[in-house]
């Protein structure tokens, strides 16, 4: 199983990176989105990521951006799924959209396929009950920029089977992934660790101690960590670490997990992060 069929459902910032890395590596992606200007916006993206990726990975030295893209197409049907070993969901966390996906996608994928949830704080389990075969069905947190982490968080829910599992890890292992595998449960490992990072450090921005700067100046060269909070969830998105903390806030009625007002008043200015050009820091 060297060459796979893989699916990206959602080509959002992490779905986009997550295909140009899978196609980078030589597998045949299909990016599924909502409408065709979404299909052109991930693409736009992936082009974008293709133009400097050479400066960071070997595998896209010497290659020009429209060859790394050759293995991707785009399409807005989800019939497109039928043939697809591999099936990666990326689009946002919000419970609600995942349920009515999860219905529509099980009339479609094959009863042999893995879907991994590429979700941020979801409980597995939970996205496994909205799908028909709930066995089918694992996490897969992959990090953002795809192609430059080289370990996975693989979370195994109630009902996912041994198969699901061992077919996945091979999976992953063919796209270059190293893979930590955690029981289920909401933000999992890394996320419920992580978002309370960011937003206590946000909070320390709302009290005035201190500036972005500072802060991830303090994690980056006092502890040695690559990125600090900040740049962290402008990467991220604003508005995905608040949705993913009300999921934490909801599912664990833990007020720790409440957001911090900034971030909540960040996401209705539009200050989203990388993405929108502006978030902690401006782009």
């Amino acid at each position: 199983m060297s060459q796979l069929k893989i699916a990206v459902v959602g080509g959002g910032n992490i779905g986009s990176s997550l295909a140009f890395d899978c196609a980078l590596r030589g597998q045949h992606v299909v990016v599924i989105e909502k409408d065709e200007a979404s299909c052109q916006q991930s693409r736009e993206r992936m082009l974008e990521t293709a133009s400097y990726a050479p400066l960071f990975s070997p595998l896209a030295k010497g290659r020009r951006p429209d060859e790394m893209l050759a293995n991707v197409v785009w399409s807005t049907d989800l019939q497109t799924l039928s043939d697809r070993d591999f099936v990666v969901e990326n689009i946002p966390e919000n419970i609600e959209l995942k349920q009515a996906l999860y219905l529509r996608m099980a009339e479609f994928i094959a009863p042999h396929a893995v879907l991994a949830a590429n979700t941020s704080c979801i409980p597995i389990t939970k996205l496994g009950s909205f799908h028909g075969r709930s066995e089918q069905v694992i996490g897969v947190h992959f990090m953002n920029p795809v192609y430059m982490k080289h370990t996975v968080e693989v979370i195994v829910g109630l009902n996912t089977s041994e198969q699901t599992r061992d077919r996945c890890l091979e999976m992953l292992t063919l796209l270059g992934k190293k893979s930590v595998v955690v029981k289920d449960g909401p933000g999992f490992v890394s996320n419920r660790i992580s978002h309370l990072f960011m937003n206590e450090a946000a909070f320390a921005i709302q009290d005035g101690i201190a500036k972005p700067a500072d802060v991830d100046a303090i994690f980056k060269e006092c502890f040695g960590h690559k990125m600090g909070p900040l740049e962290t969830a402008d990467l991220i998105g604003v508005d995905t670490v608040v949705n993913s903390l009300d999921v934490l806030y909801q599912t664990f009625q833990d007020s720790k997990y409440r957001v911090c007002p900034l971030m909540r008043s960040m996401v209705d200015a539009g200050h989203l992060g990388r993405k929108a050009g502006k978030g902690f820091y401006t782009y």
